[in-house]
């Protein structure tokens, strides 16, 4: 089961978004956060990618 978190984040012109997405790693079982910056249209592609 994964987590998401997303919050926008806005800088002069720029409106960015920060996405951290909790992925569990096959070899050892532990669950790990992955955080990115991105264009706020590039979230779903993100957090829906393994």
């Amino acid at each position: 089961m994964a987590k998401k978190s997303v919050a926008t984040l806005q800088t002069g012109s720029k409106r960015l978004t920060k996405a951290i997405k909790m992925v569990k790693s096959p070899k050892t079982g532990a669950y790990t956060f992955v955080e990115s910056i991105m264009a706020p249209d590039a979230v779903n592609d993100f957090i829906k990618k393994n």
